[in-house]
């Protein structure tokens, strides 16, 4: 079967794009585009020509599992395509809906004009892969929109809606009803004759006030710095847009497109490709049919009106799922919605919400003291206090309230979720979801399966999880899952470091140079170092000696430093900043503590600081793998991308570990395991991966 079909409406032909599920572009869909173009221009009664998609959309782009196999070089390219579109001598009309996105959006700029419904999604996403648009978008979008417009389509990576789309000239109608009869009718308005072309590459009107603001890219460069630090296709961008008004036409297409294939064969690129198809992998369960059953989630309680719980409820709202905020203290209660509150107010003052919108999340969430008034929710999550006898309390009282049907999940973060299932009749009903602080603004949903959670159960928190906007992971039960036990191997290593001549700011300024958004130290202080102090006292009390950290930690919370909420942990913070300052004061307990534990400080360089933290991290993943907590190793990656700050432009901790090798992280850890002892010792699979000459993407 063609992948384009080829109809004719009052002698105009519509070519339908037909690749289920989102139209990817292809060898063979680019093929099929190619012959029927051209029977179609060969076609003497044809007066237009009219570009669809079939199902949902009009196309989402290239077909990124080709990059950089045989058939992203076999011809017809898309280039070649788009080309030969915009020269035909007879008018052509892209007719938009669903999204046309990368290298379906370059296909439409080729088109002479566009008719699009409205919520329809046009955009260039290709940074966000690590590359930029290869097929002329580049240089096509700044002649049809204002440059500076252009430059912020290209560099974010977000879409446009077609409403804005039509605002700022890339759209040409906005259709009601049905798309094809408004495309061909659009047809018969225009012109006859050359009167109807207009070739896209010969619009210059947008590039003549760009050109007498040369400063503007400058500006811009600057402008971006935090935003795309670390990250090189942004860059790329904006200087092939740049390109477009100093070169001619077809040198500004070939630089772009040079530019691309550079891209594409670039680690980062790589990196960045490895994280999109991680994240649509994690949704897959091995051994849970696709067709498991699945509750509705129509109705949820919270119970807890603290950060987090306030956080979660927010989701909800965000959903358009009712939600019951249940907290035993009013004046919690109170201040935990004055939060929502004002969190919602901020984002309508910024311009992200609408006064509506917010009233309209509001009215969706209700608070209460009073357990009996739950109602009978589908989903009830716990965000209480990280204690496992309150935890277990609590979940007995709720296993009592509340309707067979009820998933219990808890938002615990490190404990035990099978002990707290035990305290229940239902454990099939229970399961973790650990959200991350802030919860309405973090994306990652780590879903914790208890040995008896059922299948129903996964199916439905996981399908709550996409939702509700989340990137859910499901993980299996040890001490902080995937995400927090890596965290403890990390910071813990970060401490030792400190112990033998680093400094915090040290050890924060090389992760941060190895591309995270803070170091662990800074980032301990923005979490609140108290939680981290309860938890080790916690560990030390039921598992006494069995783990040996710094001390470091510790001294600095009974000093009643907790960070920035105390304006002083592992630096000091000023009145209204947030900006960490070194503290001498810090600086002499570390020194103190190496002179106890016997120490003779030494400089450390940022490698070696980047190698202990990031490698030990890895180490702790691959033990993970073996014990079966974590499904795939793309999984432990989706789970630091979008949980701990992960630089996504290295793909994870096991992508990267593959990128350096696994030789290298093995006889790193192994030196370090001959120096200090048995929790450094290197996981068998790390060992023998090594060994084999494979990495965890042979998995």
């Amino acid at each position: 079967m063609s992948k384009v079909t080829t109809s004719k409406i009052s002698g105009v032909a519509v070519l339908t794009l037909d690749n289920a599920p989102v139209n990817g572009l292809g060898l063979a869909l680019r093929t099929a585009l190619n012959k029927a173009f051209r029977d179609a221009m060969e076609d003497a009664e044809v007066t237009a020509i009219v570009l669809i998609g079939a199902g949902r959309m009009f196309s989402a782009g290239a077909d990124i599992s080709e990059f950089g196999t045989p058939n992203s070089m076999k011809p017809p390219s898309l280039p070649e395509i788009i080309n030969m579109i915009e020269a035909a001598e007879r008018p052509i009309v892209a007719a938009i809906h669903g999204n046309a996105l990368g290298g379906g959006l370059e296909l439409a700029l080729g088109c002479h004009y566009r008719v699009a419904q409205a919520g329809a999604n046009l955009g260039l996403p290709e940074v966000s892969l690590g590359i930029i648009p290869g097929a002329g978008g580049t240089q096509r979008l700044p002649r049809v929109i204002a440059v500076e417009r252009a430059l912020d389509v290209i560099v974010s990576g977000k879409p446009l809606k077609a409403e804005k789309a039509k605002e700022l000239g890339l759209v040409d109608f906005l259709a009601d009803g049905d798309l094809v009869e408004a495309a061909v009718k659009f047809c018969g308005s225009l012109p006859e004759g050359n009167g109807a072309l207009r070739p896209t590459r010969a619009r210059e009107d947008n590039l003549g006030p760009a050109r007498e603001k040369p400063d503007i890219f400058e500006g811009y460069r600057k402008s971006m710095a935090r935003r795309a630090r670390g990250l090189d296709a942004p860059y790329a961008a904006v200087e092939c847009v740049e390109s477009c008004l100093f070169k001619e036409f077809d040198d500004g297409l070939q630089f772009e497109r040079d530019t691309f294939k550079r891209l594409v064969a670039s680690d980062q690129s790589r990196a960045l490709r490895h994280a999109f198809f991680v994240e649509r992998a994690a949704t897959k369960i091995d051994g849970l049919p696709k067709d498991t059953a699945k509750q509705n989630i129509e109705y949820a309680a919270v119970v807890g009106c603290g950060t987090m719980g306030v956080g979660i409820a927010m989701n909800f709202a965000n959903a358009g799922i009712p939600v019951t905020v249940l907290e035993t203290k009013d004046e919690f209660l109170q201040k935990g919605l004055g939060v929502i509150r004002k969190n919602y107010a901020a984002s309508v003052a910024k311009g992200r919400i609408s006064q509506d919108e917010m009233d309209g999340r509001m009215s969706l969430i209700s608070g209460i003291a009073d357990f009996n008034q739950l109602g009978e929710p589908d989903v009830v999550i716990e965000a209480v206090f990280e204690k496992m006898d309150v935890k277990k309390q609590l979940f007995n009282e709720l296993d009592g309230l509340m309707p067979a049907k009820t998933i219990l999940a808890t938002n615990t973060s490190t404990l035990d979720v099978n002990e707290i299932a035990s305290a229940t009749g239902r454990p099939e009903k229970v399961i973790g979801t650990h959200f991350f602080s802030p919860a309405n603004v973090m994306r990652l949903q780590e879903n914790v399966r208890g040995y008896k959670t059922s299948d129903e159960t996964i199916s439905t928190i996981m399908a709550l999880a996409k939702k509700l906007g989340k990137v859910g992971v499901l993980v299996g039960v040890c001490d902080g899952f995937v995400g927090n036990r890596m965290l403890h191997a990390y910071t813990r290593q970060a401490n030792f470091l400190l112990e033998e001549g680093a400094l915090p700011q040290e050890v924060d300024k090389a992760i941060f140079n190895f591309g995270f958004p803070m170091g662990p130290f800074a980032m301990g202080d923005l979490a609140g170092l108290d939680v981290g102090w309860l938890i080790r006292k916690a560990r030390n009390k039921d598992k006494p000696n069995n783990l040996r950290y710094s001390p470091i930690a510790d001294r600095i919370c009974e000093k009643g430093r907790f960070g920035q909420k105390t304006s002083a942990g592992w630096y000091l913070y000023k009145e209204g900043s947030r900006a960490p300052v070194p503290d001498p004061e810090i600086e002499q307990l570390i020194l103190d503590v190496s002179e106890e534990l016997g120490f003779d400080r030494r400089a450390i360089g940022e490698q070696e600081i980047v190698e202990r933290c990031i490698y030990t991290m890895i180490n702790e993943g691959a033990k993970i793998l073996t014990e079966g907590i974590s499904q795939r190793p793309g999984d432990i990656d989706t789970v630091w991308l979008h949980g701990y700050g992960f630089p996504r432009q290295r793909g994870g901790p096991m992508f990267y570990a593959d990128s350096v090798g696994l030789k290298q992280v093995y006889d790193v850890i192994s030196t370090l395991y001959d120096k200090y002892g048995d929790w450094l010792e290197p996981a068998p699979l790390l060992r023998d991966l090594a060994e084999a000459g494979k990495g965890f993407g042979d998995l």
